[in-house]
C-alpha cells in the first residue's frame, strides 16, 4: 500500500476521525454514487465498497448506506458494523437482524443479497480477514465495548 492509505489508516483510528466521518464520509459517498450512475463510490479510492440498501428495522422504507467491504472469492461480501470505532451499532445492522433480504450496488449493477450475522469461529475467521484487508478496525474494537458486528452477504 502507498504512504496515502497508510496516512488515511492512522487518520481513521484517532477519535476525532470517529466524531467526523459518520457524518462526512457517506453523504459524499452518496452524492458521488448518485453522480456516477452508481458506479463510484468517493471512499473506494481507499477501500472496496457498496452501497447498502435495507428495510428500516422500525420505518419499513428503503435505507441506502454506503460501506467498505470485503468481497469474497465467491462473489459475496463482509461487511463490518464498525461505526468508526463510535460507542452504538450502526443502525443498518439491525436492519439487516430484522431484515436480511437486502441489495447492493457494486460497480454500477444493483444485485439482491441475502445477510447472515457471522458467530462463532466463523466470526473469528471473517476478523482476521477483515483486520488483514483494514488493520484500522483493530483499534475500532478496542474503542468499543460491544463486539462489533460482521455479515455476510450473499447473493439471492
Amino acid at each position: 500500500m502507498g504512504r496515502g492509505v497508510h496516512l488515511v489508516q492512522k487518520l481513521s483510528t484517532t477519535r476525532a476521525f470517529a466524531r467526523l466521518a459518520p457524518h462526512l464520509i457517506p453523504a459524499l459517498d452518496r452524492a458521488v454514487h448518485r453522480m456516477s450512475g452508481g458506479k463510484a463510490l468517493l471512499s473506494t479510492r481507499m477501500l472496496p465498497g457498496v452501497v447498502l440498501t435495507t428495510t428500516g428495522a422500525r420505518s419499513g422504507l428503503p435505507r441506502r448506506t454506503p460501506l467498505s467491504c470485503v468481497p469474497q472469492d465467491d462473489g459475496g461480501w463482509l461487511v463490518v458494523g464498525s461505526n468508526f470505532g463510535r460507542p452504538g451499532h450502526p443502525s443498518w445492522t439491525a436492519n439487516l437482524l430484522k431484515n436480511p433480504e437486502a441489495e447492493v450496488s457494486w460497480r454500477g449493477r444493483d444485485i439482491p443479497v441475502r445477510a447472515r450475522l457471522l458467530t462463532g469461529a466463523e466470526r473469528e475467521r471473517a476478523w482476521r480477514a477483515a483486520l488483514a484487508f483494514w488493520p484500522p478496525y483493530a483499534a475500532y474494537q478496542a474503542r468499543v465495548e460491544r463486539e462489533i458486528r460482521l455479515f455476510r452477504l450473499d447473493r439471492r
